[in-house]
């Protein structure tokens, strides 16, 4: 197997196979691929097996379905692109390695990388969409590919060290950082601030990779540009379903 990362902006993974490999991908991210390029889409891949393994990919935040690209008789490419600005990122998965991602950040695997849920927390139905603040954690053995938006920033913490985030600036983390979410600080911040109610808390040791274009903030700001139903009941419902997204990228399904 042979992979490159091509482009700038809008970065395109391709992964060339050699007859037998395979990569395994949610349903939906095929961008292209040649004609010796099997497709098969089920339910198995990537959760540890069964039901189990499915639940745990919806709870992630993940898709129900996942497709595998394998090459037969001959080798063959498949290609997987960003669905919006920002950069791929390869990462080893092994036991003792693994990694937490922002619930819409798994681009692709190798066969016996796993998809779980890796964090967990409701922060509210009525202010924040009912969604709660979802990772999923990679784990098993291979490699994975990671999309994240806007420029990339890492961090490599130290033993101790703590870095308190932007929910949806959060783009993933070695699991030996340790995470929670923190409310901010001070009842006039909270209020008046302008950064949200809830910060994510990282502590090292470990290394996290920051993402500096959260959807939600993107969506927030072109949904000024939309058209509104009569009465300005339409700017008002585009408005309410996207507050839930303010608090990050991981917070709906459209936020990344």
């Amino acid at each position: 197997m042979q992979t490159r990362i091509q482009g700038t902006v809008m970065p395109v993974l391709e992964v060339r196979l050699e007859p037998n490999d395979s990569v395994f991908a949610e349903s939906g991210e095929l961008s292209w691929m040649t004609s010796s390029i099997q497709m098969t889409t089920h339910t198995q891949m990537g959760g540890g097996g069964g039901l189990l393994g499915m639940f745990k990919r919806v709870v992630s935040g993940g898709s129900l379905f996942m497709t595998e690209y394998r090459a037969v008789q001959a080798p063959g490419e498949v290609a997987f692109a960003t669905k919006v600005p920002g950069h791929i990122v390869p990462v080893p998965v092994s036991p003792g390695n693994e990694y937490l991602v922002h619930r819409h950040g798994f681009l692709c695997a190798t066969p016996q990388v796993t998809i779980g849920v890796g964090f967990q927390q409701s922060l509210g139905a009525g202010i924040f969409g009912g969604n709660g603040f979802v990772l999923q954690k990679l784990g098993g053995t291979g490699t994975a590919w990671l999309e994240l938006s806007g420029e990339l920033i890492r961090k490599d913490l130290a033993p101790g060290e703590t870095l308190r985030v932007h929910p949806g600036h959060v783009g993933a983390f070695q699991a030996s950082v340790s995470f929670q979410i923190t409310t901010v600080p001070g009842i006039k911040n909270a209020i008046f601030g302008g950064d949200g109610i809830f910060l994510a808390a990282l502590t090292g040791p470990g290394t996290v990779w920051l993402q500096t274009l959260p959807i939600s903030r993107l969506a927030h700001q072109v949904a000024e540009y939309l058209p509104s139903n009569e009465g300005g009941g339409g700017r008002a419902t585009v408005g309410g379903a996207l507050l839930g997204g303010i608090v990050g990228s991981l917070l709906s399904n459209d936020d990344n």
